[in-house]
C-alpha cells in the first residue's frame, strides 16, 4: 500500500528539500494496476511478466545448488564491480551465439538490465542534455530519462519500429547546439508495440548514429523469445560491418524475460570509456551484482539449460499469442485492429473508432480481465484509443478466455 500512495504522489513536500527530480516525481502507470491483480478470476495482459508456470525451477534450484555447493565463499562475499570474470565468459559466449563479436572483458554484470539503463544515464545525462526515445515506449526508459533530468524528444514509429527516414529529417533540422546524446529503442519485439527492425532499418540506423554521433542505445531483453518468422541480428552485431559504429553503441541484455526476473542479472557492452565511467558509477550504487545470483547464473547458462528452455517458452508463447489472437478476431468488435507480433510478450492494439481505451478499461475490469491503456507508453501527447496486451503470462486457456471477456468489453458501446 505505501508503494501505491507514492506512486500517486502529486504535489511537493517543502520540508525534505528533495531534489529538482524527485519533488513530485511521476511513478509507474502500470503499477496503479496491480491493486486489481489478486482478485479472484482475474486475467491480467497487463504487467509484461514471463510466465510463472514456464520457470525452468528444476535447472534454477540444480544451478543454485551446484554454485553453493562448489563455492559458497564466493557466493556469500563482494566480488567485482564489473561482474564475475566467469559469467562474464558465459555471457560473451552467449552473445557469441547472438553474431555478437566480444569478449568477457567487454562485458559488465548489472543488476537488471534496467540498472545499466541508470548507470548509462548518470555518465551522460545532465539536466536539459537532449535524449531521444522511440514513442510509444518501455515506461521505465521514460521515466529513467525523466528523473534524470532530460529533455526527451520522440521519435516516429510504425508498424516495423523507428521510423529512420523520418529520424534523419528530424536531425537534419536540428540546431547544432544541444543536439541529442543518446537514442533509446528497443529493435526486436518491442516493448509495448511488438514490434521488430528490419535489417535494412538497422543498418541505416547505425549509419545515422555515426554521422551524428549519437550514442545508439540497443534494449534486447525479449530477442530470443522468436516464435515464427526469420531472425534479425541485433544492431550490435551488425555494428562491426559499419566502420566506427562500435564506437556508438551500448547494448543491454538480460535473463530476466529468458530465465528469471528473481535472478536480477543483466548485462552491458559499451564503448571501453563509457564502460569505465559505467563500473565507477555502479560502485557507488550496489558496489557488485549479487555473486550468488551471478554464480546461479553462470552454472545455468554452462549447463546448456537456457537453449532446452527458450524452445520450451517460445513454444508456450506461441500458442498463447494465437490463443489471443483468435480470440480476438472472432469476438472482438470491428474498430478493434491488432497485429500478430513474431515473438516476444506483447500485442498492441488500437480503437480504430477514437474510443478511449482507458474507458475500456474500466469495463474490462467489471469483467475481470486487465489491460494496459496505451497513454502509459508515450511522454506527452499519448494515443488513448492504443492498449497493450501481455500474453506470456496466462494459459493457453486464460489467454482465449481473457482476450473474450476484453472483446466483451471492447463491444459495449463501441461506437464514439
Amino acid at each position: 500500500m505505501r508503494l501505491e500512495r507514492l506512486e500517486r504522489l502529486d504535489t511537493p513536500d517543502e520540508r525534505y528539500r528533495f531534489a529538482a527530480p524527485f519533488r513530485a516525481p511521476q511513478g509507474s502507470p502500470i503499477r496503479e494496476l496491480f491493486k486489481y491483480v489478486g482478485r479472484p478470476g482475474m486475467i491480467s495482459f497487463a504487467g509484461g511478466y514471463p510466465s510463472k508456470d514456464l520457470f525452468d525451477r528444476e535447472g534454477l534450484a540444480h544451478a543454485l545448488h551446484t554454485a553453493y555447493r562448489n563455492d559458497p565463499i564466493t557466493c556469500l562475499q563482494y566480488g567485482d564491480t564489473a561482474g564475475s570474470p566467469l559469467l562474464r565468459r558465459s555471457l560473451a559466449e552467449l552473445m557469441g551465439a547472438r553474431e555478437v563479436n566480444c569478449s568477457p572483458d567487454d562485458v559488465i554484470v548489472t543488476t537488471g538490465s534496467q540498472q545499466g539503463f541508470d548507470l548509462l544515464l548518470r555518465t551522460l545525462i545532465a539536466p536539459g542534455d537532449t535524449a531521444l526515445i522511440e514513442e510509444p515506449a518501455y515506461p521505465a526508459a521514460i521515466q529513467a530519462l525523466r528523473l534524470a533530468g532530460a529533455n526527451i524528444v520522440t521519435v516516429r514509429t510504425d508498424r516495423d519500429g523507428i521510423d529512420v527516414d523520418a529520424l534523419a529529417a528530424q536531425l537534419d533540422a536540428w540546431p547544432q547546439a544541444g543536439r541529442p546524446k543518446l537514442l533509446y529503442t528497443v529493435p526486436t519485439f518491442a516493448n509495448p508495440t511488438g514490434a521488430t527492425l528490419p535489417r535494412a532499418r538497422r543498418e541505416a540506423l547505425l549509419r545515422l548514429a555515426v554521422q551524428r554521433q549519437i550514442v545508439l542505445v540497443e534494449d534486447d531483453p525479449y530477442g530470443e523469445l522468436r516464435f515464427t518468422g526469420t531472425p534479425v541480428p541485433p544492431i550490435l552485431a551488425l555494428a562491426d560491418a559499419c566502420p566506427g559504429a562500435r564506437d556508438w553503441v551500448v547494448y543491454f541484455g538480460s535473463l530476466s524475460k529468458i530465465v528469471a526476473p528473481g535472478l536480477r542479472i543483466g548485462w552491458a557492452i559499451a564503448p571501453a570509456p563509457i564502460a569505465r565511467r559505467m563500473i565507477v558509477a555502479k560502485q557507488t550504487s550496489d558496489l557488485c551484482t549479487s555473486p550468488l545470483s551471478q554464480e546461479t547464473a553462470r552454472h545455468y547458462l554452462d549447463s546448456g539449460s537456457l537453449t532446452l528452455h527458450l524452445r520450451s517458452i517460445a513454444g508456450a508463447y506461441r500458442s498463447r499469442c494465437e490463443a489471443m489472437l483468435k480470440a480476438l478476431a472472432h469476438f472482438a468488435p470491428d474498430d478493434v485492429e491488432f497485429s500478430a507480433p513474431e515473438g516476444g510478450m506483447f500485442v498492441w492494439a488500437r480503437l480504430t473508432g477514437g474510443r478511449d481505451a482507458a474507458d475500456v478499461l474500466k469495463r474490462a475490469i467489471e469483467r475481470n480481465v486487465m489491460f494496459v491503456p496505451g497513454h502509459a507508453f508515450y511522454v506527452r501527447e499519448p494515443d488513448r484509443s492504443s492498449l497493450r496486451l501481455s500474453f506470456a503470462a496466462p494459459s493457453e486457456a486464460e489467454a482465449f478466455e481473457g482476450a473474450r471477456r476484453l472483446a466483451s468489453a471492447l463491444s459495449y458501446n463501441s461506437t464514439p
